[in-house]
């Protein structure tokens, strides 16, 4: 990151806790009267996978919104607790302009904008204030090439990306937000609409760009938590049931709850 990300790590105060991108602790969010996560703590290390799983309407997405302050959007939220990123509060000492571009974040339905495949990825840039095009062509072909789509988009940049399938739009999404330079990025069930094959592909792109990248992804699919993800933690009813690593999670489950619903019993 460049040296204007006032949210870098200060080493000298945080030794203890380098690798742990973001510390929540004792996390409530309320919409209106209805509490929707209840004292949510939990650290997420850097360089991970991290998968939120739990059936529909247990926390996940709304825990996901909130790292990078999503849930701001939404005038009946009112929060309680902590978030660190990088040792620093998300809600206190971070712009959230700022956060948003340090944690990206990609939805369920690919959503390109009715623009060129090239003015996709260069509009994160320009409004950043990157506007030489020498400039902008580098970091389009490096974003595309980290999303593993340079090759299928080479030669159609000047094309609107809507004519793009599906899976080429969700990797087009996430050239988009590798664009602005994240330190993390966050999916929200970024396969669930795509077919088979394009699900592989995302899956294959997520392992290659946890190398640079924290990644935090929500799935209602079990064999895709389990192929990708380094931790899992499992949400129900607004409680993180159990957090742990994905193997421990899904051979040697704690919690009877967490058994139950990667069997399939529930949910």
């Amino acid at each position: 990151m460049g040296e204007s990300n006032v949210h870098s790590l200060d080493t000298s105060t945080a030794v203890n806790s380098i690798q742990d991108k973001f510390i929540v602790d004792k996390l409530d969010l309320y919409y209106g009267t209805f509490k929707a996560l209840k004292e949510i703590s939990m650290n997420i290390k850097e360089n991970e996978v991290t998968a939120l799983i739990g059936p529909s309407g247990c926390g996940k997405s709304t825990f996901l919104k909130t790292l990078n302050r999503m849930n701001d959007l939404d005038s009946t939220v009112r929060i309680e607790g902590s978030v660190l990123l990088d040792n620093k509060n998300i809600f206190t000492e971070i712009d959230v302009i700022n956060l948003r571009q340090w944690v990206g974040m990609v939805f369920q339905q690919p959503n390109p904008f009715p623009k060129s495949i090239y003015d996709n990825i260069a509009y994160g840039p320009r409004v950043q204030g990157i506007t030489k095009k020498a400039e902008l062509d580098i970091i389009v072909e490096r974003s595309l090439r980290q999303a593993a789509i340079w090759d299928e988009a080479k030669d159609r940049l000047h094309k609107s990306a809507l004519g793009m399938s599906g899976g080429q739009q969700q990797r087009l999404c996430i050239a988009r937000t590798l664009a602005t330079k994240p330190d993390v990025i966050l999916m929200d069930e970024p396969t669930s609409a795509l077919d088979p094959i394009s699900t592989l592909k995302i899956e294959e792109l997520v392992l290659e760009l946890k190398k640079d990248y924290t990644i935090v992804i929500v799935t209602h699919n079990m064999q895709q938590a389990s192929r990708i993800s380094d931790k899992t933690a499992f949400f129900l009813l607004g409680d993180l049931i159990e957090y742990n690593t994905t193997e421990e999670i899904f051979t040697n489950p704690k919690n009877p709850k967490t058994e139950e619903y990667i069997t399939g019993r529930f949910g």
